[in-house]
C-alpha cells in the first residue's frame, strides 16, 4: 500500500475506533489490534513490517512527552517513592526473573540475552490508565499507574540496551550497573535543561510559532541524550514534566489552550497507530514462526508462562508496597509536625527582625511555614486516599503490556538465537495481556465492590467551592489595592477604577465595554497568581486546580480576542 493512503486510512481507523470504544465500553487499543489483524489478511498488505527504530525514535518520545506534560504534579510528588519502585525496582526484578526462566527453558540464549527479553516484557503500558480512568477508580491509583507507565518504559529500554551490550562485550556487573545509572542520570539532566529552555524560548513567541517549536521538543531532548549514552525516553519524560509544571507561570493562556488540544491529538493518533501496527504485523510474525518454529505453539506456552511470572512478581511487590504504606505511622508524623508548628507560633513577633540579616530570617521562616503547610496537606491526602488491598489488586491487574513491548522486541539483534520465537512471544504477551486484563478489569472492579466515581461528588464540589472562594478573595483584594494606577502604560489607578465602575453601572457603551474587559483581565491575573500559590501548597487536588486553570484560560482567551477585534 502507498504511504500516503495508508497514513490517511490509519488516522481514520484510529478516530473511528476511539469513538466506537466509548460506545461499546471496550478499550480502543483492543479494537485497533483486531482491525489491524483483520486488514493484514488482505492481499495488498503482504509481509507488512515497520522499522522498530521508527517507533522507538519517532513515536515514543512525543507519546511519552504528551503524557508527561499533563502529569498531575502534586499527586506525582506525593507518590513518587511508590511510583519509582514500580517503575525501576519492579522492572529490574521482573526482567531478572523472566530472564532466569528463559535461561532454563532456552539455554541457548544465555542469561544476558534472556534478561534482554525480560526487559522487553517488563514495562506496563499507559493504556491501563485510560481504562482505569473510565472506570472511575481512585485518582491516587490512576496517578500511580500513569507515573509508572511513563518511567518504566525508559527503565526497560535502558536495561535492554545494557543487556545487549553485555551480550556483545561480555557481562560485567559493575559496568552494567554503571551504564544503567548513567543512562538515567544523563537523561534527567538533559531533559530538565531542555524543558527549561523550552519554557523560556516559547514564552517569547506568538502562539503559532510556539506551537510549531513545541512539536520538536521531545526530539530535542531525545537525540543528544542518546548521543551521550543516556535514555532518550527518560529525557523526553523529564522535558515534558518540566514543561508541564512551568507552563502555568510562563506561557500565555492561548499557548496553554493550544498545547493541551494539540498534544492530546498527537497522543491519540500515535498511540492508536502503534496498536494498529501491532495487529498489522502479527500475521507476518506468525508466518515466520510457522516457517522457523513449526507453528506458534512454543511461543504461546512461553508467553503464558512469562505473563504468569510477571503477574506473580507484580502481586508480591505491590503487596509489600501496600504493607509498608499501612505501617507508616501517620499519626506520629502529624504529632511531630504540630510540635514544630507550635514552636514557630511561639516565636516572638520581633524574632525575624533580630540578627544581622532580618530579610533572610523572614524568608527562612516563611519557607518553613510553607513546608509545614505542604506536609500537613500531604498527610491529609494520604489519609483521605489510603492504599488498601482492593486498590493494590487493581494496580496489579492493570499492569498490561503494550507499545514498548511491541517495539523493543523487534530491536533484538538479527543474529539472536530463536529471534522469531522471542518476537512472537513478546507480541503474544502484549496481546494476551490486553485481551485478558483489559476485558476483565471492569468485572474485577465490580467484584471488589470498589466505589466508582473518581471522587465523592459532594467532596469534589466542596473542593471546587473552596477554591473558587480563595480566587474570589484574591480578586477582591486586587481591586481594593490602593497602589493600582491606570497611567500611559495601561495600569489602573483609583480614579480610573471609580470611573469604570460608574460607567458600568450607568451605560454599556463601547468605552465601558473596553474598561469591563480590562477589569476582567486584571481579576483573572490576580486569580491566576493565587492559583499558583495554592498549587505550591498542595492544598487542592490537581484535578480541581487544572479545571480552574482551564476556566481562567478560556475566559482570558475570549476577552483578548474581543479586545483585539476592536
Amino acid at each position: 500500500m502507498e504511504l500516503l493512503p495508508g497514513l490517511i486510512l490509519g488516522v481514520i481507523a484510529v478516530a473511528f475506533s476511539t469513538s466506537l470504544s466509548k460506545r461499546l465500553g471496550v478499550a480502543g487499543p483492543l479494537i485497533l489490534v483486531a482491525v489491524g489483524l483483520a486488514v493484514s489478511w488482505l492481499p495488498i498488505l503482504d509481509d507488512f513490517e515497520v522499522d522498530p527504530e521508527l517507533i522507538l525514535v519517532g513515536v515514543l518520545p512525543p507519546l511519552l512527552y504528551a503524557a508527561a506534560v499533563r502529569l498531575p504534579a502534586v499527586e506525582f510528588r506525593r507518590d513518587l517513592p511508590s511510583i519509582s519502585g514500580l517503575a525501576v525496582a519492579l522492572v529490574v526484578i521482573s526482567a531478572l526473573a523472566v530472564g532466569g526462566f528463559l535461561t532454563l527453558v532456552l539455554p541457548q540464549l544465555g542469561f544476558p540475552l534472556a534478561v534482554a527479553l525480560g526487559a522487553v516484557l517488563s514495562p506496563s503500558d499507559a493504556v491501563a490508565t485510560s481504562i482505569v480512568k473510565r472506570l472511575g477508580i481512585s485518582p491516587r491509583v490512576v496517578t500511580i499507574l500513569e507515573g509508572e507507565s511513563l518511567i518504566n518504559d525508559a527503565t526497560a529500554l535502558v536495561l535492554l540496551r545494557s543487556a545487549i551490550a553485555a551480550v556483545a562485550g561480555g557481562f560485567a556487573f559493575a559496568d552494567t550497573v554503571g551504564t544503567f545509572v548513567w543512562g538515567i542520570v544523563a537523561a534527567v539532566a538533559v531533559g530538565v535543561v531542555v524543558g527549561m529552555l523550552n519554557l523560556r524560548i516559547r514564552a517569547r513567541m506568538n502562539t503559532v510559532a510556539a506551537t510549531a517549536l513545541g512539536f520538536v521538543v521531545p526530539f530535542v531532548a531525545y537525540l543528544p541524550t542518546e548521543h551521550l549514552g543516556g535514555s532518550g525516553l527518560v529525557a523526553a519524560v523529564a522535558a515534558g514534566i518540566t514543561t508541564g509544571q512551568g507552563a502555568a507561570r510562563r506561557f500565555t493562556a492561548e499557548q496553554r489552550v493550544s498545547d493541551e488540544i494539540n498534544w492530546r491529538t498527537v497522543e491519540l493518533v500515535l498511540e492508536g497507530g502503534v496498536f494498529l501496527i501491532m495487529g498489522l504485523e502479527l500475521r507476518g510474525i506468525l508466518d515466520d514462526n510457522v516457517e522457523q518454529q513449526n507453528g506458534p505453539g512454543r511461543a504461546i506456552l512461553l508467553a503464558l508462562a512469562s505473563l504468569a511470572i510477571l503477574l506473580i512478581i507484580r502481586a508480591a511487590y505491590v503487596a509489600g508496597l501496600i504493607f509498608v504504606q499501612g505501617r507508616r505511622a501517620r499519626s506520629r508524623q502529624r504529632d511531630r509536625l504540630e510540635q514544630i508548628s507550635e514552636r514557630l507560633d511561639s516565636l516572638p513577633p520581633d524574632f525575624a527582625g533580630r540578627g544581622r540579616n532580618p530579610g533572610a530570617t523572614r524568608r527562612r521562616l516563611q519557607d518553613m511555614r510553607s513546608r509545614l503547610t505542604r506536609a500537613f496537606n500531604d498527610l491529609d491526602y494520604y489519609e483521605a486516599s489510603p492504599l488498601g488491598w482492593k486498590q493494590g489488586t487493581i494496580i496489579v491487574w492493570a499492569g498490561m503490556r503494550g507499545v514498548v513491548t511491541l517495539a523493543a522486541a523487534q530491536t533484538l539483534p538479527r543474529d539472536t538465537p530463536e529471534r522469531e520465537l522471542l518476537i512472537l512471544t513478546a507480541f503474544l504477551v502484549a496481546v494476551i495481556s490486553l485481551l485478558l486484563q483489559a476485558l476483565t478489569l471492569p468485572g474485577l472492579v465490580r467484584l471488589l465492590r470498589i466505589p466508582t466515581g473518581s471522587t465523592d461528588p459532594a467532596a469534589l464540589r466542596a473542593e471546587h467551592d473552596a477554591l473558587d472562594g480563595e480566587l474570589r478573595t484574591a480578586a477582591i483584594g486586587r481591586l481594593a489595592d490602593p497602589t493600582l494606577s491606570l497611567d500611559d502604560g495601561g495600569r489602573w489607578d483609583a480614579r480610573a477604577l471609580a470611573i469604570a465602575r460608574r460607567r458600568l453601572e450607568q451605560v454599556a457603551d463601547d468605552d465601558a465595554g473596553a474598561l469591563a474587559r480590562e477589569l476582567q483581565l486584571l481579576i483573572i491575573g490576580a486569580m491566576r497568581e493565587r492559583l499558583l500559590e495554592l498549587s505550591a501548597d498542595g492544598a487542592y487536588s490537581s484535578e480541581v486546580l487544572r479545571e480552574s486553570q482551564r476556566r481562567l484560560d478560556a475566559q482570558q482567551v475570549s476577552l483578548e480576542m474581543r479586545r483585539n477585534d476592536i
